[in-house]
């Protein structure tokens, strides 16, 4: 370091010589100190804005998509967009037949997808739909919302019945989950959502309604004409079943009146009926105390038919 006096100029300059090796190491703490601060606000600035929130929409068939009025694309759609409440409008592109557009509020969530789903038809009751949105909670809780349209709609959920819509539950474990949404007279709907600890998932579901061939297939079924033997009030309180259509027989069962049976067959010699029980046991009882009807049941019915099961009576009483 030097002092230096100029006349000239009256001025006094200090001068201070610095080695080359403390200017690089200066250089070096400035350069590492600038670059420290760049991370730092980077950090900053990502902490304070907030995610991208995505948008997924399907549609049957391809739709344009207008998200607040602006035409982004069409559908498959899938986009980022900065968080909030959006309004989404599907146009169907169809050249055979007119078809409805759809229209909806989307609250779209900062790292996380909402999806929309659409089957476009020419009547708003004949299209069907799935919306889920989510919204943030203050308890780390994870909630679930189901709302259906028609309302009073049975909630499968992960194949457990669950109620029916409009449906709440905010004690779901996060995760994959399988949703099932069905009323009579509708198309059912199952589709797979995830949900997440400290978000309530919001699934608006669209029932779309049958078509009036398939409602009235469901309503009138196949049938056929089954045989029935109902056993009527005995002396005895029950009705023995032999091995065979004899009071000589082997007693091998016993009924009780008010039960009923299919009829398997008809002895044509004493006419009593051929009948099971207990789902093994097949034997005969005397026509003299049961009554033989004809019902007409549907197929599916008929296949289901199980024989009623009797009490235990005492064996001691007079046979019949």
């Amino acid at each position: 370091m030097s002092l230096t006096y100029t006349k000239a100029c009256h001025s006094l300059t200090l001068v201070i010589n610095l080695p080359i090796v403390g200017k690089t190491k200066l250089v070096a703490v400035i350069v590492i100190g600038l670059a420290v601060i760049a991370v730092i606000a980077f950090v900053i600035v990502g902490l304070l804005t907030p995610q991208k929130a995505g948008l997924k929409v399907v549609t049957i068939p391809s739709a344009l998509v207008f998200i607040n009025g602006d035409q982004v694309g069409r559908t498959p759609y899938e986009g980022l967009r900065q968080p909030g409440e959006v309004v989404v409008k599907l146009i169907p592109e169809s050249f055979d037949r007119p078809l409805m557009p759809y229209e909806t509020k989307a609250n779209l969530v900062s790292g996380v997808e909402t999806i929309i789903t659409r089957e476009f038809d020419q009547t708003e009751e004949d299209s069907a739909g799935v919306i889920v949105t989510f919204e943030k909670i203050t308890r780390g809780e994870t909630g679930l919302t189901v709302v259906s349209a028609p309302e009073a709609a049975q909630v499968l959920l992960d194949s457990q019945p669950r109620g029916f819509t409009p449906y709440k539950t905010s004690s779901l474990p996060p995760g994959e989950h399988k949703l099932t949404i069905s009323l009579e007279g509708y198309s059912e709907r199952t589709f797979n959502i995830r949900t997440y600890q400290g978000y309530v998932l919001t699934a608006i579901v669209k029932l779309k309604a049958l078509d009036e061939d398939v409602l009235a297939e469901k309503k009138t079924p196949e049938t056929t004409v089954k045989t029935f033997v109902t056993i009527e009030e005995t002396p005895t309180g029950f009705l023995r079943v032999r091995s065979e259509p004899s009071t000589l027989a082997k007693e091998i069962g016993q009924v009780a009146p008010g039960d009923r049976f299919e009829l398997l067959a008809e002895d044509e010699d004493t006419g009593w009926y051929k009948i099971e029980i207990e789902g093994k046991i097949i034997g005969w009882i005397s026509n003299q105390y049961a009554l033989k009807e004809e019902v007409e049941v549907s197929i599916d019915e008929a296949e289901e038919v199980e024989s009623t099961e009797s009490g235990l009576v005492s064996p001691t009483k007079p046979a019949n």
